[in-house]
This record gives structure tokens, sequence and C-alpha cells, in this order.
């Protein structure tokens, strides 16, 4: 998957047939499923793959036990066979993983304990383990790192893990292997029409200051939080669809919550889960549920969010986190859709939604990683019959995504910071990494782990990626620069 061969790949086809905006979790979910259905698919991305929310999840592959609670059981049933199908399909960077609720009184051991049990009759062939209760001794055993103060005991349940961007990766690689065109750092700056359908699309190459027009017979609109940006593209009196929401997590060392087990607190003040999560070697924080009006790229964790997220963790924790204990703090957007009588943001169904337009522009959004192969099947169904394409099966619940070979846990259980310069490389040439963000932040997870690390480790990325990309002194001095001052909004 090397960036110039998947350029002059793009000027070797006259049409396409589907024109996918955006390379996060749907859009190269719908990029696989729409290559290996054998449909000439071209996928733009704006900046790197991933680079907004799809990198900044909990990372988490889970049916959504908060769902469960709001009486959602076919999203959560949905959710809780693609996380089978997930778990099943790239092994090398999933796992399932141990979760554990104390309760504080009686009748939650029996509230969550029975909500739990449902949880697993739920999932069927799919579980991943049985529910189990727990005692106060029991609890404190799986989970040393819990402030024991008026605990009455726990329930242990089982749910998934992944590395989102390097799901991304992997994801964009298998549509690539099936005869996609993926291509980032391409941003669209227009839809082109005739007859009142679309037909083409302009977009620039940003690296190289070249622009493009390629036709095509569908366009699917998989831009997230940007999703009306397009839409209004496509026309201006479209109404505002995407009500963003912000997330924060921290990223603090074991010592404060060790053991293998995460945490899940069922209800927090803002009505969330909070969860203390064992990742890479070090464990995530969070998340809140913040309504945002500007949008953008790099979003940054809003004050009140970090103190949020402290107190509610301290709570739970013998061992008190300080704000210097942070090793990273990163923020995402989701892309929730506008609900009538919703009255917070995290009321607001994670469910997806899909719009066709009459110029055939197929625009989806909302959902979560968990369920982006069912959207992605979704919306190619829609854009296969909006642009009357040869009807096709999607294969994508048995598909193998990535390197079937890598092995279970050997990508996801990666060392804490392991970067040599052979990697560097690879990544460079054959996943695309075009910037030092691009290795630091997804193709490794170095910045989100640690972000004075990654500050550190800039430099060098840059020298050994310049080799690679026969770039210049100026450009590795304007990486480094650029790098930092990106960095600098992970620390607090």
């Amino acid at each position: 998957m090397n960036r110039n061969n998947m350029l002059q790949q793009l000027q070797q086809t006259s049409e396409w047939d589907i024109v996918i905006i955006g390379g996060g979790a749907t859009g190269l979910g719908a990029a696989v499923d729409a290559a290996t259905r054998g449909y000439k698919t071209l996928l733009l991305e704006a900046y790197d793959f991933g680079k907004g929310t799809s990198s900044r999840s909990t990372k988490l592959v889970h049916g959504g036990v908060r769902y469960l609670a709001q009486g959602n059981i076919k999203l959560v049933m949905e959710a809780l066979r693609e996380r089978g199908y997930l778990l099943k399909n790239a092994p090398h960077i999933t796992a399932p993983a141990p979760f554990i609720v104390p309760v504080y009184k009686w009748f939650d051991k029996f509230f969550y304990g029975v909500g739990l049990k449902m949880y697993d009759i739920l999932a069927g062939k799919l579980s991943l383990g049985k529910t189990q209760l727990l005692s106060k001794k029991a609890t404190l055993e799986k989970l040393p790192g819990i402030n024991p103060k008026n605990l009455k005991g726990g329930i242990l349940y089982f749910d998934g893990q992944f590395d989102d961007a390097r799901l991304a990766t992997d994801l964009a690689s298998t549509a690539a292997k099936h005869n996609a065109v993926i291509i980032n750092y391409c941003e669209v700056t227009a839809l082109d029409k005739t007859g009142g359908k679309i037909n083409s699309v302009s977009f620039e190459d940003i690296l190289n200051n070249v622009s493009y027009t390629v036709k095509t017979k569908v366009v699917i609109n998989a831009t997230g939080v940007f999703t009306d940006d397009i839409m209004q593209m496509d026309d201006p009196e479209n109404e505002m669809l995407v009500l963003p929401s912000q997330g924060i997590h921290l990223v603090v060392d074991k010592q404060f919550f060790p053991g293998e087990n995460a945490l899940m607190i069922p209800k927090t003040d803002d009505g969330r889960v909070l969860f203390a999560v064992p990742w890479h070697n070090k464990v995530v924080l969070g998340t809140t549920d913040t309504p945002v009006d500007n949008i953008s790229f790099e979003p940054v964790p809003l004050e009140e969010e970090i103190v949020f997220v402290l107190q509610h963790a301290n709570r739970y924790l013998s061992r008190q986190i300080e704000r210097s204990d942070v090793r990273s703090a990163f923020a995402g957007l989701r892309p929730l859709v506008k609900q009538k009588g919703a009255k917070s943001t995290s009321m607001v169904s994670r469910d997806h939604t899909i719009i066709v337009s009459t110029s055939n522009l197929v625009t989806i959004t909302g959902g979560k990683w968990t369920t982006y192969r069912r959207m992605a099947e979704d919306v190619v169904n829609n854009a296969a019959f909006a642009a009357k394409l040869p009807k096709k099966a999607c294969i994508t619940k048995t598909l193998v995504i990535g390197n079937s070979n890598a092995g279970k846990g050997t990508g996801f259980l990666q060392r804490e910071y392991a970067l040599t310069d052979d990697e560097i490389v690879r990544m460079t040439q054959e996943e695309m990494a075009m910037t030092v963000d691009d290795i630091l932040a997804r193709r490794t997870r170095i910045l989100l782990l640690d972000a004075k690390k990654a500050m550190a480790m800039a430099p060098h990325v840059a020298r050994i990626m310049a080799g690679v990309l026969a770039k210049d002194e100026e450009w590795i001095n304007n990486q480094v620069e650029d790098f930092l001052q990106l960095a600098n909004n992970y620390t607090i």
C-alpha cells in the first residue's frame, strides 16, 4: 500500500463504480465491502486514515451495556453480533477483555447482575465468557487498585478490546489487497453534476498540490463529524444533520490501576459510563460527553472534562491520580445524529443513519466502531441500488482483516514504545504514513500513550521518513515543529 502507486492506479481508471469520501471506520469498512464485491472503488481521505474520531475511541469492541439499560435491545444485539465477527476476523489486534462492575449497594449487585446476564444471553454463541457475581474479597483480588470503602462485591463480565487506529490501517490495506484505490491527504473540493446527478468528484492532493477530477456512478459520504460539509457541498439548502459531542480520555501508568481486569462504572454524574481500561501497558480513563459547536481534526480536552474524569476516577481508585501523573490526554468527536427530545448528547442514540439524496450522494453517519462492518454493508447496499450497479452479495462477515499471519494478539499487545528504524521505513513505504504524526499517533500509539516521549522521538522519526520520501532539511524541521505543536495539546 504505497501512496505513489495508488496515485498511478488512480489515473488508470476512466470511471469508478463508487467513490467514498472519508477514511475513518465507516469509510474504510465501506471500501473493503465494495472492493470485495468487485466494484471499482476509490476512497479519498482529506488527512490520514483514522485521523479524527476513529483513532480516539475507548479502545473497546462492545455491545453497549448502557444501551441495554436504555432498552435499545436491537442496537445491543447488532453490536454483540458485530463484536463477535470482528474478534474472529482480526484476532491480531483484538482480544476478549474481563470487566468488573464494583457494587456499593446490595440492590445494585442484583440489578446489574441481571442486566449483564442478559448481555450474555443476547450474545448467544458469540459470547466471550460467562458473567459472574463476585464477593468483596474476590473483587478486591481482581481489582487491586479499587478503593475498598463501602464495597459490597462486584460483577465480572466480558467484552472486546482492540487498537482502533491499527484496525483502520489494516482495513485500508485489506481494501487495497482487493483492488480498491485508497489515498490519504486528498481533499474533495466539488461534487460535479449532470442533469442533477453527481457524475464526477474533484479533489486536491494536498501533499503534491495537484488537482484531479474523476468520474463516478455514485458517491458515499462517510466523513463523520464533517458529514454536513459534504451534504452542503451537494446542496447548500441541506439542514444540519450532525450533533457533535466530545469525549476525552486520560492515560496513566499501570501503577494507579494494576492488574489485567478493566473497571466499569455504569453511571457517572452526566449519565455516562466510566472506564479504567488496561491498554498497551498503560490505563485509559474515560470518557465524557460534551456538546461542542466547533469541530476540528485535532479537538482539545476541555478543562472541565479533565477535572470530571480525574474526580470520578479518584472516587473509585485507592491511589489518587494528580494532573502531573497523566501521560497523555486525547479528545475525539462523536458524529451523533440530531434527535428531537434528547435532553443531552449522552441520551442520543448511537445507531446509524443513511440518507440518499436526489443527486445520488449516499450519506452515512452515527454509529460506532463496533458496528462499522454492518454500517458499511448497509451503505454499500444503498449506493449500489442508487447507482444501479450489478447486485452482489456482501462477504465481510467472515473476511480476514489485515495480516492473517500476524498471530493472535501480536499487534494488539505490542511493546510499549517499540519503534525501530526499519519499522518507520516500512510504515512510510507500505502503510502510507506521510507525516511524523501519522507514525507516532496512528501507525504506533506512542502519542496517545506518552505525549512527552513522542515529542522526544519526533526529530529522529522525521529524519528517517525524510530519507524514504526524499525530503530536505526544511521538511524535517517543519515536521518536527508541527508535531511538537500538536503533541503539546496532549499534555495537561
